[in-house]
């Protein structure tokens, strides 16, 4: 039986080439794309939990993506909630999306360090001026930047001035009121983060400061990271799935033809083989399994395909954040097996209907 597929393999080479491509394709879209979407709130997640608050406080209607609110919370709340008991500082940080959807934060540097334990710098110093700025390591090698280098932002020129670890919640950074200014919004900012002192219970925090600040959304940042994963990120699920339904049936479809096709050709064969004495199982076993084993070169080819071109592009940017998850590669592997096996079930039943002697005598 084995060799009865490889053989019929091998002797359409073309036609067996599209079925193993669609296959690849289809398994390569599924695994980017989910790699790409849980990628990017992934690398969200872990550059909040990077910054090393404890709370967290929003405007009321903002989104969970921070640099997507907008700047609406008064930069003097900072200063109330620091002199709350428990609280062992906070920090106000303005929120700007630049050029490339890239996150720019305007902190004040020294309550921003009393939150966060301050950065980790790779090269330069924390010189935060009127037009200087820092940056993380990956931006930093995703546009060639280094210390010294100027970098357009926002309408103006900036000198790098340090490059700092990623994980610090933005990509760059600049002083908080050079920020306001170029925005248009002085005294405001996005967010608020605070530590609490050492031994307060955050909760017990978190519900004084709800109490102090009526209207905004004040929460531990422990719950506020539970957020950032694609289920609970608004219609990301439903365009995800979406794609993923597209890449299913391109695959199913092509499979359907390729194996349509190749029993029509195959008629005279069939008809031997069941003037012989084969089986409708046998003949349905046979075309599942020279399908199987398509689909099964494919998704190998797939997943290699998958993993090459995410080294391209994360050396290309290594901003770009794509993770490839084994859960999702067996899924991507069991949406292709399934929808080829689907595709093939009909040509699969046709060759196995087949009248012997209708199949002998087809030309």
């Amino acid at each position: 039986m084995n060799r009865m597929i490889f053989a019929n393999l091998r002797r359409r080479p073309l036609r067996s080439l599209i079925g193993i491509v669609a296959v690849a394709i289809e398994v390569a879209l599924i695994l980017l794309l989910v790699g790409l979407t849980n990628g990017m709130v992934q690398d969200a997640h872990n550059r909040l939990q990077g910054i090393g608050a404890d709370i967290v406080v929003r405007s009321a209607a903002s989104s969970n993506f921070l640099e997507m609110s907008g700047n609406t919370l008064p930069v003097q709340l900072a200063p109330l909630i620091a002199r709350q008991p428990g609280v062992q500082a906070a920090t106000a940080m303005t929120m700007q999306v630049a050029r490339g959807l890239t996150a720019v934060g305007g902190v004040d540097l020294p309550s921003f360090n009393a939150v966060s334990g301050g950065f980790h710098f790779l090269s330069g110093g924390p010189d935060l001026g009127p037009h200087t700025i820092i940056v993380d390591d990956l931006y930093a090698a995703s546009n060639h930047l280094r210390v010294g280098s100027h970098l357009e932002l926002l309408g103006h020129s900036f000198r790098v001035a340090g490059i700092f670890l990623h994980g610090k919640g933005s990509r760059i950074f600049m002083r908080r009121s050079v920020l306001d200014k170029l925005i248009g919004s002085p005294g405001k900012a996005a967010v608020i983060y605070a530590t609490v002192r050492k031994g307060e219970p955050v909760g017990t925090v978190v519900a004084r400061l709800r109490h102090l600040l009526p209207g905004y959304d004040v929460q531990a940042m422990e719950k506020y990271l539970t957020l950032f994963t694609a289920n609970k990120i608004p219609f990301l699920g439903i365009f995800r799935a979406v794609v993923i339904s597209i890449g299913a049936i391109i695959g199913f479809l092509v499979i359907f033809l390729s194996m349509y096709t190749t029993i029509l050709e195959r008629t005279r064969e069939i008809g031997i083989l069941k003037s012989l004495g084969a089986s409708r199982r046998y003949i349905i076993s046979a075309i599942l399994q020279e399908t199987g084993a398509l689909a099964v070169i494919g998704i190998v080819l797939g997943i290699a395909a998958a993993a090459i071109t995410r080294a391209s592009l994360v050396a290309a940017n290594p901003t770009l954040p794509i993770l490839l998850q084994p859960a999702w590669i067996g899924w991507a592997a069991l949406i292709a097996i399934v929808g080829a096996i689907i595709g093939a079930l009909y040509p699969a039943a046709h060759a196995a209907g087949e009248d012997p002697i209708a199949a002998l005598a087809y030309e």
